[in-house]
């Protein structure tokens, strides 16, 4: 099929800064897009053919909206997969498919295919509602400290919570949840996995992440780890069995814990371009999107190999400040070496929402780690 300057229609469902960065790559390539978001102040606006506003979780704003593309992809795995099944049915093309987003969707589910496919991950207990947990502490059943996690709906350091006395579990939502052991661990770790239809696989380097310990929010995203090439291989080798169990196609993100004795147990996976993948853009021969785009057209897959270090800095909302965004202090950032801002287009700030990104290449993985603290440091995403 020809996708370039043709009248091929790609849809993208959610209309976030991932659309936003995905879009770079089709305007390059001069690929039609259609993008639907409930929001008419969505980052993808400014950037795509077509705008259509809905919401992702009504079937047949979905179903509607999919009939009118020929490919159907999404940056949000918040969305209504009976409409995606339907229109499978109907030979519209979605990648990745309902089956992988399906799992994937239900961290209960995610964490129960693990287990189903031998894929090392955290102990965990489900629950059908919050409420639940009081009692199993009470009975023995469940011990302090765990982590929380909302089956569904989570983003973000949103449905997340580590649960270190009784006190934690209060204002927490009643929802379908499960909860995690504590993983001792002494690195949390990511690989992007790449798969085209043929089944064409490739991998990213290995990435480190440091997270806000307010936050739960990523900080630092570091390429490559500054781990043992041992550790790295068994990583990378994980993530292409979560990748072969999924059949998935497109990107997958397989977020891991490298723990004290050095084993790789599997996280959580996102089934599209992630955090953990955007120094991609500035430090790889192939961006993170535009992998992604090659995935899903089922076109050659680019090059995954890094071109320099890269770490990539999360700018988020400053506390206290809510209204109009100003990126206080930026012009001293672009005058560092290596330094490329990446803003949203998020015009309303609160606290830690996300609202851009900063990259920084150098030869040096330390020394792009030293400047992106400085990076941290200097930048303020403030209110007026």
């Amino acid at each position: 099929m020809n996708y370039f300057s043709s009248k091929f229609k790609l849809g993208i469902l959610g209309g976030g800064q991932l659309g936003k960065m995905l879009l770079n790559d089709t305007r390059k390539f001069d690929i039609y897009t259609s993008v639907l978001d409930a929001s008419n102040e969505a980052p993808c606006k400014i950037a795509c053919n077509e705008f259509h506003i809905g919401d992702l979780m009504d079937y047949d704003a979905v179903y509607n909206f999919g009939k009118q593309v020929d490919v159907l992809t999404f940056e949000i795995e918040n969305i209504n997969i009976n409409a995606l099944e339907d229109l499978e049915k109907e030979g519209v093309k979605v990648y990745p498919s309902s089956k992988t987003l399906r799992t994937i969707q239900n961290k209960v589910t995610q964490k129960l295919f693990y287990i189903d496919n031998g894929i090392p991950t955290a102990d965990f207990t489900r629950f059908a509602y919050t409420n639940e947990i009081e009692d199993a502490i009470d009975n023995g059943g469940l011990k302090l400290p765990f982590v929380w996690k909302s089956a569904q709906f989570g983003y973000d350091g949103n449905g997340v919570k580590v649960v270190r006395k009784m006190e934690d579990l209060s204002g927490l939502p009643n929802v379908e949840c499960l909860t995690e052991s504590l993983i001792p661990f002494k690195n949390e770790l990511a690989v992007i996995v790449v798969r085209n239809a043929n089944g064409d696989m490739a991998t990213y380097p290995v990435v480190e992440m440091e997270f806000h310990p307010e936050a739960n929010q990523v900080e630092y995203v570091i390429c490559p780890a500054r781990i043992d090439m041992e550790v790295a291989l068994k990583a990378t080798e994980i993530a292409l069995r979560v990748s072969k169990a999924y059949n998935h196609v497109g990107l997958l993100a397989v977020e891991m814990f490298q723990t004290q004795n050095d084993e790789i147990i599997v996280n959580e996976v996102a089934p599209r371009p992630h955090n953990s993948g955007h120094q991609t853009i500035e430090a790889s021969y192939t961006s993170q999107f535009e992998q992604h785009l090659r995935a899903i057209l089922n076109l050659p897959l680019g090059s995954t190999e890094s071109k320099a270090a890269g770490v990539m800095v999360n700018l988020v909302g400053a506390e206290g400040h809510t209204g109009d965004v100003i990126y206080k202090n930026i012009e001293e950032i672009m005058a560092m070496p290596g330094v490329t801002p990446h803003i949203y287009g998020k015009k309303e700030t609160r606290p830690f929402r996300k609202m851009g990104h900063v990259t920084i290449v150098s030869p040096s993985v330390d020394e792009a780690r030293r400047i992106a603290e400085e990076v941290k440091k200097t930048i303020k995403v403030i209110s007026e």
